[in-house]
């Protein structure tokens, strides 16, 4: 483990403190654990932008023709 500083505005350090007294843990730890469930949550939100991606034939929906398209639209 290695030691970093952060700095926070002043309330910040105010939520951080308070979080930290009212589950009897250290600020480092509150921190920790912070920054773990924000990486886990990019990780999954990025997961969800490229589902999808990499399947199907690959066509262009541009190269489908237009009456297609709009079959049952607005039935």
């Amino acid at each position: 483990m290695r030691k970093t500083s952060v700095y926070l505005e002043d309330n910040q350090v105010q939520q951080l403190r308070r979080v930290a007294e009212r589950e009897r843990r250290s600020q480092a730890e509150v921190l920790r654990d912070a920054i773990k469930a924000y990486v886990e949550r990019a990780a999954r939100e990025r997961d969800f932008v490229m589902a999808g991606v990499a399947e199907g034939p690959g066509d262009s929906v541009a190269d489908i023709p237009e009456e297609e398209l709009l079959k049952g639209f607005g039935a």
